[in-house]
């Protein structure tokens, strides 16, 4: 797996090019690559620019000093479910009859590895200052008991965990709409028992029934509307309480998932990517190995080139190229302070929210006056902080607990953290702290932005030579006292935990991201707004795409969706013959 590739932090003033696209993340770079794979483009007629020195967006595995695996800053797994991500890694069956025989689509060859989740006898829940293992809530439930916490739930929440209250809620308001128990109730399962509950309802099911999901509880201020109307926890609170509310956010490991987004684009998301028998898997060469390999297929090309640490600035219609090249593209290379021009027919914004709205919002696209939908909709997204911290620790210290892999859940700031593994040469390992969504952002943000940073240590295979290297990303010294803090309330006296040696600290918040993901807001219409943002404006050759603006919000697939539907939709191009024609890509 290659991931030196070529980044072009030249400028080539006056470049002229039929397609522009702006973003070197998985949706920009599958769109190149998919132009040029299909001979739509030759390589020289689509550019890709980015104002970062490296590929991927919101993807960075990073290998840290004493440690021959790959850590993850950005995204780090995928659903064996997604399928153009999964067949991009993996291949795609030479037959049916012989689905083991997988034929490649990208030159790169990646590793699909399981993506473990850990043992729930051993994993920790820390809630209210008390301590379960994972499995405790079931443990219980099997001896025909409930569980007490210290949450004041209803008599008809007590007992359960947080994936079954979230189950029973989705099943509550879904069956209390009469045409949805109608016509998908037989997918809509309640199991033998007050706590079982199962979906089998596909994307399309979901796609058909969110726009028309209705709320249906007579004493309820929200009663008869429109569910995708409704925020997350207004709903949550109205079925199980606001304790209720506070058991899910806090046992749920993510208070994301439970901001005040969009009820109907949580039901789906809640019961898919989160509940028990999901198959996560990642690459053992780094997940961000998936943009290097998108990226090197179009690379492979003649007259291809990615245009790295060059900044969009503006476009305009307005120039003296006008009757060759529709627009007019003005770049600030970082390496020099030098403004360029490059002219494009077609422009692909291949960019999260706040990447838009750091572009020049009085250009003719832009301007509020002009297009006041544009504006509406690229805000109909709420923009989730996202703080990531890698620690090694020069021994596997939670193996003592018999855990090996998977999350720990807790209610304290830091929220979760991931065993991520061990070097099996120097036992080297290392841990994921992974915190600051939504409210325990300003936490976490008072300590990481202090000057005085942690001090890097000699450990095994790591020399300070080498760790010095990565003094500019070690979190600050603040921060990891409190979040050593915060892993030993975790995890109690039982084990003694060793301070680290080396860390690695990112703040999705910062410019040009804006967030780590991101979730619809209430009361948009989801179905009208994800075509609008693949062509906002009907006589422009301007299209957004990416993960911002799918209905898989958080996922790589939900950026290579977009992209691909914009691709089929607004350049002709044929759905791929290693994509399944049943895949059901979303509006």
């Amino acid at each position: 797996m290659n991931k030196n590739t070529p980044l072009n932090t030249a400028m080539h003033p006056d470049l002229k090019t039929e397609v522009a696209i702006i973003g070197a993340g998985t949706s920009g770079l599958y769109t190149a690559y998919r132009l040029v794979a299909d001979k739509k483009y030759t390589a020289d007629q689509v550019q890709i620019f980015d104002m970062n020195s490296k590929l991927g967006g919101r993807l960075e595995s990073v290998i840290m000093p004493g440690m021959n695996f790959w850590g993850e800053l950005g995204g780090m797994r995928y659903l064996t479910s997604q399928e153009i991500v999964t067949t991009l890694i993996e291949g795609y069956p030479l037959t049916e009859k012989d689905p083991n025989k997988r034929i490649p689509v990208l030159k790169d060859k990646m590793t699909p590895v399981p993506f473990p989740m850990g043992d729930p006898t051993k994993l920790i829940m820390y809630l209210r200052k008390e301590r379960f293992k994972q499995d405790a809530w079931t443990v219980v439930q099997g001896e025909g008991k409930k569980l007490p916490t210290r949450y004041y739930l209803n008599d008809d929440n007590f007992g359960f965990s947080s994936d079954q209250l979230f189950n029973k809620i989705i099943y509550d308001v879904l069956m209390a709409d009469s045409w949805v128990a109608s016509t998908y109730g037989s997918k809509i399962i309640k199991g033998s028992t007050i706590y079982d509950y199962s979906f089998e309802l596909t994307s399309r099911d979901w796609d058909d029934i969110k726009p028309k999901l209705v709320y249906n509880f007579p004493n309820s201020p929200y009663n008869k509307r429109k569910v995708n109307d409704i925020g997350f926890w207004n709903l949550i609170k109205d079925q199980v309480s606001q304790e209720g509310y506070e058991f899910l956010a806090n046992a749920g490991g993510y208070y994301s998932n439970t901001i005040n987004w969009n009820s109907a684009e949580a039901f789906p998301y809640m019961v898919g990517d989160f509940s028990a028998g999901t198959i996560y898997k990642t690459i053992e060469e780094g997940y961000d190995s998936i943009a290097y390999a998108v990226a090197n297929s179009y690379m492979d090309n003649q007259g291809a080139c990615i245009w790295s640490e060059n900044k969009l600035l503006t476009f305009t219609k307005d120039h003296s190229s006008k009757d060759t090249y529709k627009y007019e593209l003005t770049f600030l290379n970082l390496k020099t302070n030098t403004e360029w021009k490059v002219y494009a027919n077609t422009l692909v914004l291949a960019m999260p929210r706040k990447s838009l709205e750091l572009l020049d919002q009085n250009n003719f696209f832009f301007d509020i006056n002009e297009n006041s939908v544009l504006n509406n909709n690229i805000r109909s997204v709420i923009m989730e902080p996202a703080f990531k911290i890698l620690m090694g620790f020069e021994y596997p210290w939670w193996k003592e607990l018999g855990i090996d892999s998977g999350h720990s859940i807790t209610d304290l700031p830091m929220r979760q953290c991931y065993y991520f593994g061990t070097d099996p040469e120097t036992k080297n390992s290392m841990l994921l702290g992974s915190y600051g969504d939504m409210e325990t952002e300003t936490f976490w943000k008072a300590l990481s932005d202090d000057k005085v940073l942690f001090e890097v240590k000699a450990a095994k295979s790591a020399s300070l030579k080498e760790l010095h290297q990565l003094n500019d990303v070690q979190a600050t010294k603040m921060m990891v006292g409190e979040v050593m803090n915060q892993l030993r309330e975790l995890h109690g006296n039982d084990v003694t935990i060793p301070e680290p040696y080396v860390t690695y600290f990112k703040d999705w918040t910062d410019e040009p991201f804006g967030a780590g993901y991101h979730a619809w807001k209430a009361g948009y219409s989801v179905k009208n707004v994800m075509p609008y943002m693949r062509k906002p404006v009907a006589d422009e050759q301007i299209h957004i795409c990416g993960e911002a603006y799918s209905d898989q919000q958080g996922w790589v697939e939900g950026a290579f969706c977009e992209a691909e539907k914009m691709l089929q939709e607004y350049f002709g191009l044929d759905r791929p013959i290693w994509l399944s024609p049943d895949y059901y890509l979303g509006w």
